[in-house]
This record gives structure tokens, C-alpha cells and sequence, in this order.
């Protein structure tokens, strides 16, 4: 079977990515001829070309194209196993939680205050993501544990326990024709524009891209779309907006997630911690259940959830 070294995907692949033999060799930091003798060498070596060469520019072939992408990944997962391995020996690690900005539903104070508790209790490094990058902070070792969103998150190879449930709204401005509504169907919807959300491609927005919900809020008020969104990410609404939930929408779960595999003290902990926490938040609603909230601008009430 052929074999390629590590090092040897590494010089493909930045070749593949910048067409270019100087520029190549400049990421890398080596002589250019160094490269392009690597690069007849892995040619050689798989008996196939890689790469169509003119004196005016390099392109892939069909080989070259699906060596790029499963090189990528190849090396994607060298890297991940290599930072698993070292958090794995390193008994004086810090815990790294990864969310979204605002992607708590008002529950890391109390998540965080009850695993200080723990005797083995760590620091804990909090790391914020994109609006579609946290399962990959898990999967590529950047982070041990993190709040996602089911079922909006891709949770395939991740544990995973549920905190909070929680129902979608709309929301429009507050001269909006679905303003005035008590709730809404998603068919109410159709023919708005909603946002494109940055870094998730296939989409049904149609809208300008935003990177994060701030982006989202900010061309809402100003008339360009409107956007569904679990409740907790709209609280405090903001002035001249109004929130409808959405009738038929699926629930929002804000679940803590970490790697299937991993066992390592550090997350059970952790995960304990978050269990804890869930049982003690479920006692307090019970104890102290929410009156009925009324859909008001924010306007109308400040900071009342809609």
C-alpha cells in the first residue's frame, strides 16, 4: 500500500491551496526547489498527477482535487489526535468551555459557581465561537466541553446532556405586520427575507450574511429581515423590536457536549457539575413558576421576555 508522510500532505496540500510554487514555499518556509522535487516524489509515489504545470500557472487534476480534500482532513485529524494526547497527560490542564456569545440562556453563573465546588475543580477557560464552529472547537481538541444548540448543532460523535428547553421567536420590528401577533406559524413566514448566516452554507436565508446575533438584531431594526431565534438570545429585547414565538417551530435545547470517547476526570467532572446545577434550576421553576408574559416591544416593557 502507498504511504505518505505526514510532512509530504502537508507540502501538497499548501501547494493545492495556493496554486503557486513560490508562494507555497514561503508558508512552508522552504527552497522552492525543495518543493517541487517533494511534490514529483508524491506523483511518483501514487503513480497519478497531481497537479497540471504551465509556466503561467498550476491546477489540480481530478486526483490532485480529492487528494486536497482528504489530505485536509488527514491532517485536520493528525493535529486533533496530537492535542487530544498532550490535554490527555497533562494532569494540570485548565477546562476549556467553548459557546457562543450570549449562547447560555442564563445559566453559565450558576453552571460555573457549582463546579467550583468540586474538590478536583479546575479553572475554567471560557473560548467563544462563530455562530457554527463550536462542535468543531470539541472535535479538533481547542476545547474539552461546550454549550451547543440541538438540533441546530451538528452533534454527530459528541455526549451530550440537555440544560434547557426553551421555544423560538420571531423577530420583527416593532411596525412589522406579525408585531401585533400573540404567536405565529412558520407558513406566517413565508415570503420574508431571513438572514445568511456566515460560515453555514445550504441555508434558507435569503437576506444579508451576519457573523452573530448582534449583526442579526442590528438589520432587523433597520428593516432588511427578520430572524427566528431560540428566546433566551433576544433577552433583553432591544428598543423598536418586538418577539412572537413561533407556534410550530421545533423547541431549542441548549445542551453541554463534549467528545464521546473522552473519560477523562476532568470532563466527568465538569459534566457532574452541569447535572447538578440542571436538578437545582428544575427545583427553583418548580418552586417559583413563571406568571404568563404578555408579547410586548421592548418598548413597552424593558427586558420582559416576549
Amino acid at each position: 500500500m502507498v504511504e505518505l508522510e505526514t510532512r509530504e500532505l502537508e507540502y501538497f496540500v499548501a501547494l493545492a491551496d495556493e496554486l503557486h510554487f513560490g508562494r507555497a514555499a514561503v508558508r512552508l518556509s522552504i527552497a522552492q526547489p525543495a518543493l517541487s522535487k517533494a511534490i514529483r516524489r508524491i506523483e511518483s509515489r501514487l503513480g497519478v498527477p497531481l497537479f497540471i504545470r504551465s509556466s503561467r500557472h498550476v491546477e489540480l487534476t481530478p486526483a490532485g482535487k480529492a487528494l486536497q480534500e482528504h489530505g485536509r482532513h488527514a491532517l485536520n485529524a493528525v493535529s486533533a489526535a496530537i492535542r487530544h494526547a498532550q490535554r490527555a497527560g497533562d494532569v494540570q490542564a485548565h477546562l476549556r468551555l467553548v459557546l457562543k456569545p450570549g449562547g447560555d440562556a442564563g445559566l453559565l453563573s450558576g453552571l460555573l459557581a457549582e463546579y467550583a465546588h468540586q474538590p478536583d475543580a479546575r479553572q475554567v477557560d471560557i473560548l467563544f465561537s462563530g455562530p457554527a464552529d463550536r462542535a468543531d472547537f470539541l472535535r479538533d481538541g481547542r476545547a474539552d466541553v461546550g454549550l451547543l444548540y440541538a438540533p441546530f448543532d451538528d452533534l454527530d460523535g459528541l455526549a451530550h446532556e440537555t440544560l434547557h428547553t426553551e421555544d423560538r421567536v420571531v423577530i420583527v420590528p416593532a411596525g412589522h405586520r406579525l408585531a401585533g401577533h400573540t404567536s405565529v406559524r412558520m407558513s406566517d413566514l413565508e415570503g420574508e427575507t431571513l438572514p445568511r448566516w456566515k460560515g453555514i452554507p445550504g441555508g434558507d436565508g435569503t437576506g444579508p450574511e451576519v457573523a452573530d446575533v448582534v449583526q442579526m438584531l442590528q438589520m432587523i431594526t433597520v428593516g432588511r429581515m427578520i430572524g427566528v431565534l431560540p428566546r433566551s438570545l433576544v433577552e433583553p429585547v432591544p428598543a423598536g423590536l418586538v418577539c412572537v414565538p413561533v407556534a410550530d417551530a421545533p423547541p431549542s435545547r441548549l445542551v453541554l457536549a463534549w467528545i464521546e470517547q473522552d473519560r477523562r476526570p476532568l470532563v466527568a467532572s465538569f459534566v457532574a457539575a452541569a447535572l447538578r446545577s440542571r436538578r437545582d434550576k428544575t427545583r427553583s421553576d418548580i418552586d417559583e413558576p413563571d406568571a404568563p408574559r404578555p408579547v410586548l416591544s421592548a418598548d413597552q416593557s424593558r427586558g420582559a421576555v416576549r
